[in-house]
């Protein structure tokens, strides 16, 4: 039976072989025919990666960031690659490869099938690599302008002192000195700022292409008064009073404070933290006028740099205007400082409805200095008035800065356990009551304001 069955077998293979054959291309027919292949431009750019690069080496020049690629795959296919783009992939292997020039085949992977890739979109790319290199460089700071009269410039400390330079060998070998640069031209104060830093090569040109770590450098520029200056604040002076039925609004300064000097430095010591000027008549103005005011200085000081201030007086017709003047309240202040004031008070003009000006009481206005933040010491500050009124504004505040000196509070000294007060040692403090120099008859026709 079995021999019998090879026999059959073996008269009838070529028969066998020829339907199977028939078989298997009628089935791809068919599978061809519901599924037909597409050959297109795949429609996403696909990110070229970069791997085995060896990290001592830094490309000069860009390569492609993206390939395209042009793909042959049946529709069902066609459809699972744009739906999922990370089954697609290209890259290039830069393994092995050292300083100098490379041509580099972009390699490409499909985890899909049937797919066959028809085209790379560049094939090869061109890699320069340069060996990495990274240097330590001192910062030399470029001091421009001089400071005011009056005060000279220490010296500047940075932080950090030094920066570090990377990038491409040959880059960072042209890099022969790093610098900033600050300006301290007309400074009174000391100046802290952070400033660009900038490589430059052998003739002064900056060095493109390298990092500079970090990248800002922070300067400390001291700035001190000499010996003989002071810089105090203006107050003005007026006399005589406005055409009828207008009025003084405000008067600004430029500058509003000025730097005074004597050979004798007790002289300017001395002073109260501000000079005056000599009065300026008002008599007769009825718009806005700038005057040149001249100071009135003690004996021995004189004024550094220009012989006068220039005064802006603001003129404008009566409306209902209230002249007040009050204490300055600080705040902000820790419970271990207290800061006193020069002036002690400023003067106000008030406007608004006459109805709310009659019955201002003088708890509904406060005029304050906030001292937040700020160590012992002296410091020309701008008073700002709240718990105003509604309605109410403030025409001027004269003077427009005062000076702040803060000090430290003694520690007190504990009382010992037991130990009764008597009473009549116990003393309350406050806050003085502003007082309203002068309150206008408000109900009469208005008339000349007198001026603070």
């Amino acid at each position: 039976m079995l021999v019998r069955l090879v026999r059959w077998f073996s008269r009838n293979l070529g028969n066998l072989l020829l339907a199977f054959v028939l078989a298997l291309v009628v089935w791809v027919a068919a599978i061809v025919a519901t599924d037909p292949n597409q050959e297109s431009v795949y429609p996403r750019a696909v990110p070229l990666e970069i791997i085995g690069q060896d990290p001592g080496m830094l490309q000069l020049a860009d390569i492609p960031s993206e390939v395209q690629l042009t793909l042959n795959a049946p529709s069902t296919i066609w459809q699972q690659l744009i739906e999922q783009p990370d089954l697609v992939r290209a890259w290039v292997d830069l393994s092995g490869l050292g300083a100098g020039e490379h041509i580099v085949v972009v390699k490409t992977q499909i985890q899909a099938s049937p797919v066959r890739v028809i085209n790379v979109d560049p094939e090869v790319v061109e890699v320069s690599l340069e060996p990495l290199k990274t240097s330590e460089f001192d910062v030399n700071l470029t001091v421009n302008g001089e400071p005011a009269l009056g005060y000279r410039a220490g010296s500047p400390t940075l932080d950090p002192q030094q920066v570090i330079i990377s990038g491409a060998e040959s880059l960072v070998d042209q890099v022969k000195q790093v610098t900033a640069s600050l300006d301290i031209a007309n400074a009174n104060a000391t100046i802290r700022r952070d400033v660009p830093v900038l490589a430059l090569d052998a003739t002064g040109n900056p060095v493109r292409g390298v990092d500079i770590s970090p990248q800002l450098v922070r300067v400390t520029q001291p700035i001190i008064l000499l010996g003989g200056y002071r810089n105090v604040v203006v107050k003005v002076l007026t006399t005589g009073e406005p055409a009828s039925g207008y009025w003084l609004t405000n008067i600004s300064l430029n500058p509003p404070n000025v730097t005074v000097f004597s050979t004798d430095p007790q002289l300017v010591n001395e002073l109260p933290g501000y000079v005056e000027t000599n009065p300026i008549d008002l008599t007769g103005l009825s718009d806005d006028t700038d005057i040149r005011a001249t100071l009135n200085l003690p004996e021995g000081v004189t004024l550094v740099g220009d012989e006068s201030v220039l005064a802006r007086l603001s003129i404008a017709a009566q409306e209902g205007a209230l002249p007040i003047s009050l204490p300055i309240d600080a705040i902000g202040l820790p419970p271990d400082m207290q800061a006193t004031f020069l002036p002690e008070s400023v003067d106000l003009v008030l406007v608004g409805p006459l109805p709310i000006l009659n019955n201002l009481k003088p708890a509904e206005v406060r005029v304050v200095v906030n001292l937040s933040g700020l160590e012992p010491g002296i410091y020309q500050v701008e008073p700002v008035v709240d718990l105003l009124p509604n309605q109410v504004q403030v025409a001027s505040i004269e003077p427009a800065t005062v000076q702040a000196s803060i000090v430290l509070l003694p520690t007190p000294t504990p009382i010992p356990t037991g130990l009764a007060t008597p009473a009549s040692a116990v003393q309350t403090t406050g806050t003085p009551t502003p007082q309203l120099t002068q309150t206008p008859d408000l109900t009469q026709a208005p008339g000349p304001t007198p001026t603070p």
